[in-house]
């Protein structure tokens, strides 16, 4: 038997490989109009595997004569199937295209193969094929999603992709403290985190009790989501287990937050703080465990309400409090050495951890004292947690705060004792 020569060897393989480029993207859209009558069907499992195939055998095609006849053959296949869509309305009243989409672009990826790019045609199909699968999800997530948060979105991709590029990358002011392109890098980082908490508490909402929330809206910010299970203790009396629990998670994916925020601005400094914050969250997140497990009742039938992280005025000035910030780290590191930094922190801590912790990462890797900034980072988180502390048992209640004052003193003493 005549041996095959390399070439059409080579040729066979990237056919078999469009044949089954086309045929996982098939088994989707097959699945999907399953239930129809044969022969009601613009395309399924083996219409998209011969059409894939398709573009492989016409890219071999224009690969020994001209590339061109790949256009015409688009052209052709692009009419078929605008026929075959057409005749389709006359049966369902479905307008759309996606199917028709997904036919071109498997006619694409089979002739990509043959044009050297299988690794990509590949990858390619797993992704349409999981996008064509999530279209419920996706159709939730979009039905949960408000105008205002959709134009603050926007909003936030405008301000990072097109404001950070221009933005000089030079230090200005006093100490050279104000860089607005390092400034601006990390406005955007901790409103990208906020981002993924923020959407999981819209879509998780309070389906799975206050325990979830409190860990997506630790992301956000515990601080709120401490102040909001406070006051729906208030209204349901005898859940003050699982509402504690909500506010523990909150406050244990603080720790973890800020060992986020340290690791991506710098590492040494994240190492450093690693065995107290680890800690700090692993106990609360223990104790939250506990209280939940415990609870009578789960779910509070409220949502939390968080503030949207894209808002551009909340941007804007998170940006003018992290000058700030770092300006005054400076000024009383100059004036008053370590302790101006402590005091600091400490005040910064009434309010808001993150800038603190972004603005001493950004400094210990230009040159300041990192076990300095790893102490006042500490100062920092340790009196946000009293302030949550008391939050809670000033408007939830002694029940409530109790039980929350005592974890978090605990989780914070044991951590003490490792920084």
């Amino acid at each position: 038997m005549e041996r095959l020569p390399i070439t059409d060897l080579e040729n066979f393989k990237l056919l078999g490989i469009a044949l089954a480029t086309g045929l996982l993207i098939g088994l989707e859209r097959g699945w999907r109009t399953r239930n129809r009558d044969e022969g009601l069907r613009v395309a399924g499992l083996r219409t998209y595997g011969l059409i894939s195939l398709l573009g492989a055998l016409w890219g071999i095609v224009a690969q020994q004569s001209s590339p061109s006849l790949m256009g015409f053959a688009f052209l052709a296949l692009t009419l078929v199937l605008l026929v075959a869509y057409n005749k389709s309305l006359d049966k369902f009243e479905d307008f759309s295209i996606t199917s028709i989409i997904a036919s071109l672009i498997t006619f694409t990826l089979g002739a990509l193969i043959v044009f050297g790019h299988a690794t990509l045609s590949c990858a390619a199909a797993v992704v349409i094929t999981s996008l064509l699968d999530f279209k419920p999800l996706l159709h939730s997530w979009m039905k949960k999603l408000e105008q205002q948060e959709l134009n603050a979105t926007l909003q936030l991709l405008l301000i990072s992709v097109v404001m950070l590029p221009v933005l000089p990358d030079q230090g200005y002011g006093p100490w050279l403290a104000f860089n607005p392109y390092r400034i601006w890098c990390m406005v955007v980082l901790i409103a990208s985190i906020s981002y993924l908490g923020y959407f999981a508490v819209k879509i998780v909402g309070d389906r799975y009790g206050p325990i979830l929330t409190g860990a997506f809206g630790g992301l956000v910010s515990s601080t709120a989501v401490t102040l909001n299970l406070s006051r729906v203790s208030k209204h349901y009396p005898g859940r003050e287990n699982a509402l504690s629990a909500g506010i523990l998670t909150a406050c244990a994916t603080l720790f973890v937050r800020t060992l986020l925020l340290t690791s991506i601005m710098n590492q040494a400094l994240c190492r450093l703080l690693l065995p107290s914050l680890l800690l700090m969250s692993v106990i609360t997140y223990f104790f939250a465990f506990l209280l939940w497990r415990s609870a009578r009742e789960y779910r509070t039938g409220e949502e939390v309400n968080l503030e949207n992280p894209f808002q551009l005025g909340m941007a804007l000035k998170f940006g003018l409090f992290l000058a700030v910030i770092l300006l005054l780290s400076n000024l009383l590191k100059a004036y008053f050495g370590d302790m101006g930094t402590y005091v600091l922190a400490a005040l910064s801590g009434l309010a808001d951890v993150d800038p603190l912790t972004l603005s001493l990462s950004r400094m210990s890797a230009d040159g300041l004292d990192i076990q300095v900034s790893a102490r006042a980072i500490i100062i920092a988180v340790t009196v946000n947690s009293l302030v949550k502390s008391i939050f809670s048992l000033v408007i939830g209640g002694v029940a409530l705060g109790y039980r929350v004052t005592i974890t978090l003193s605990t989780a914070i003493a044991i951590g003490l004792m490792l920084s």
